[in-house]
């Protein structure tokens, strides 16, 4: 894009079984710390809420373990601190712990200093807890984009390995349609950005990596996205989730608006069944050995 300079080339894909092998994520996030509740639900009043990300977690560790797949579990480290038996289960079943933030801050509603702190914070906390480096972040909702490009070498500079924080759209909340749709540095002193996936269609870029558009559309969608990407585009894609997902029973939050509600509620009951369908029509592995290599 103008004024970005691109440092970098994609690695080789991975491939299983003559498959390309693609990151499966999850942001780990209870359900009234999402954007389309913050206002109902502002951070004060989260220790008083019922939590129920712990359930919904270990359901999503044995959905992955009996399709012998591993994922990466990008967690706020609110939850980490307070559930922090479910952070060392994420990392004995060998999925891989990375960073979504302190307290579901947006990045672009940080300074600079701000952000600093709060990345390194966080990675601390999940290193004490969970006993491994970590290597990966995401920023809540996706919120890194022109504005705030200085994150991404704020994150070098604190140790992380890449990011996966902008997503290439035009959406209300989110979102950077001029990014790069393929892994990138912005300089050669940034951390490495691998942006969620898109489809390219009639010179727009359309969201291809789950999260509400695979509850909200029909599921056919979100696998011909995936095929796209990687029989077309020979690439590997990112899906990503949230535990709250899977919770048709979740308690249901008052004073939200229509859209919100929408957003959040419609077809919860249904993505479960569509994830295990989504685990054996492609290949899966963890956001650092699908894009930085083998594991060591």
């Amino acid at each position: 894009m103008d004024g970005l300079a691109i440092f970098g080339r994609d690695m080789p894909a991975l491939r299983r079984a003559g498959r390309i092998v693609n990151a499966l994520t999850v942001d780990v996030e209870d359900y009234f710390q999402v954007e389309a509740l913050a206002r109902a639900v502002p951070p004060s009043a989260w220790d008083a809420m019922p939590s129920r990300v712990e359930a919904n977690v270990d359901r999503l560790l044995s959905l992955f373990d009996t399709n012998g797949v591993k994922a990466t579990f990008f967690t706020l480290g609110w939850i980490a601190e307070r559930h922090k038996a479910m952070v060392r289960r994420i990392v004995a079943l060998g999925h891989e712990l990375a960073s979504h933030g302190v307290s579901h801050i947006r990045a672009d509603r940080q300074s600079r200093d701000a952000f600093a702190a709060d990345i390194r914070r966080s990675k601390a906390m999940l290193e004490e807890i969970g006993q491994v480096a970590v290597k990966g972040y995401r920023a809540a909702t996706f919120s890194i984009g022109t504005a705030n490009l200085w994150a991404l070498d704020e994150l070098a500079a604190a140790g992380f390995a890449y990011s996966s924080s902008i997503y290439p759209i035009a959406h209300d909340f989110y979102g950077m349609p001029m990014a790069p749709r393929r892994p990138f540095r912005a300089n050669p002193c940034a951390v490495l950005e691998v942006p969620l996936s898109t489809v390219r269609v009639a010179g727009r870029n359309l969201p291809a990596s789950g999260g509400g558009y695979f509850r909200l559309l029909p599921y056919a969608l979100s696998r011909a996205a995936f095929r796209r990407v990687n029989r077309i585009e020979n690439r590997p894609a990112i899906f990503y989730m949230h535990p709250w997902e899977i919770d048709a029973a979740q308690p249901r939050v008052a004073g939200l608006s229509a859209k919100s509600r929408f957003r959040h509620y419609l077809n919860l009951g249904r993505t479960y069944c569509r994830l295990e369908r989504l685990l054996g029509d492609f290949a899966w592995d963890r956001m650092d050995a699908v894009f930085l290599g083998p594991r060591r």
